[in-house]
C-alpha cells in the first residue's frame, strides 16, 4: 500500500487514494470537506498546500499530523 501524500495534489484526489484521510483533515480544520459538494468542487481544484493558506492551517501542522498517522508527506517545497 502506498502511504505517500503529495501536498501539491488536489485534495479530492488525495481522499480518493486514501479515504481515511478525510476525517483527519476535517479534524484538522478543513471543515468544508465534510460537505460532499464542496469536496467535489473545491476539492478538485485545491491542493493541501493551497488549502493550508485558505484555512490558515500551517502547512507544517498538516504535515506533522499526516506523518503522525503513518503517511510519508512530499511536495512541501
Amino acid at each position: 500500500m502506498n502511504n505517500t501524500i503529495d501536498l501539491r495534489k488536489p485534495v479530492a484526489e488525495t481522499i480518493q487514494e486514501h479515504p481515511e484521510v478525510k476525517d483527519i483533515l476535517i479534524d484538522l480544520g478543513f471543515k468544508p470537506l465534510a460537505n460532499p459538494l464542496m469536496l467535489k468542487t473545491l476539492g478538485k481544484a485545491t491542493s493541501l498546500k493551497n488549502g493550508s493558506k485558505l484555512t490558515k492551517i500551517p502547512l507544517d501542522q498538516i504535515k506533522k499530523t499526516l506523518e503522525f498517522n503513518g503517511y510519508d508527506v512530499i511536495g512541501e517545497d
